[in-house]
């Protein structure tokens, strides 16, 4: 999902179902105001969370959302399913209209979950190339080593999809528990790679995206908006 910028004459076009042409004595007159000010040129540049005004006529008010959620095991990383809580329910539902994920955890996992009705934030957080790190606690079956993060830093075949992880980064915590940080966030990418290594990943927890971490705060199934701070820093 991305989120989409037009043309003002455009935009006022599709909305009121009328031509361009016609859209120039309402703009000469003074009758359009984006975010409260008088606008007269029909070229300026509109976007979804914009509030856009034609005389007495509010056409578009929508505001711009971005949710954490510390995520309970046993429920889908996803919009709707038909036979599990998805994280989506978990959220208050005047806050739901347009949201999506930016970037999911599986069925088992728990932790931080972000959402938005924002598709180029969300992008930028989900594509490997803006080299965002995700931070993940995990426990494990057997015992990590030294072996272990060498081989998560030099990045894993799979063969499947015939593809090579990026580089990781594991930091022993203890025999049986690590952090991981990964740049990308391919189909139960950790536990594909400690099953790798002959070992199984006994629960995960993401603790950060970015330069935003999980608030402590919540309890699982609990959500908060993002502050100002967190949405234009995650990614620096």
């Amino acid at each position: 999902m991305t989120t989409r910028y037009f043309r003002l004459d455009r935009y006022l076009s599709q909305a009121l179902q009328v031509s361009r042409h016609s859209l120039r004595p309402l703009l000469a007159a003074g009758q359009v105001r984006v975010n409260g000010e008088v606008v007269h040129d029909r070229q300026q540049r509109v976007g979804p969370f914009d509030r856009i005004e034609v005389g007495e006529q509010l056409l578009q008010a929508r505001k711009a959302c971005y949710l954490m959620l510390n995520k309970p095991a046993g429920v889908v990383s996803a919009t709707s399913d038909e036979h599990h809580t998805t994280v989506l329910d978990l959220v208050p539902e005047e806050l739901r209209e347009d949201l999506h994920l930016a970037g999911r955890l599986d069925f088992n996992s728990t932790g931080l979950v972000l959402m938005t009705n924002d598709g180029v934030w969300s992008k930028q957080l989900s594509h490997p190339d803006t080299g965002v790190w995700k931070h993940y606690r995990v426990t494990l079956e057997s015992a990590v080593d030294q072996s272990d993060v060498s081989a998560f830093a030099a990045g894993m075949r799979f063969a499947f999809e015939d593809l090579t992880t990026r580089p990781a980064r594991l930091e022993i915590l203890g025999s049986h528990e690590a952090d991981v940080w990964l740049q990308e966030g391919r189909y139960h990418q950790i536990r594909r790679m400690f099953a790798q290594r002959g070992n199984k990943v006994k629960t995960l927890h993401r603790l950060a995206v970015g330069n935003v971490q999980l608030d402590r705060t919540l309890a699982p199934g609990e959500c908060r908006a993002l502050t100002e701070h967190e949405i234009s820093s995650i990614a620096d």
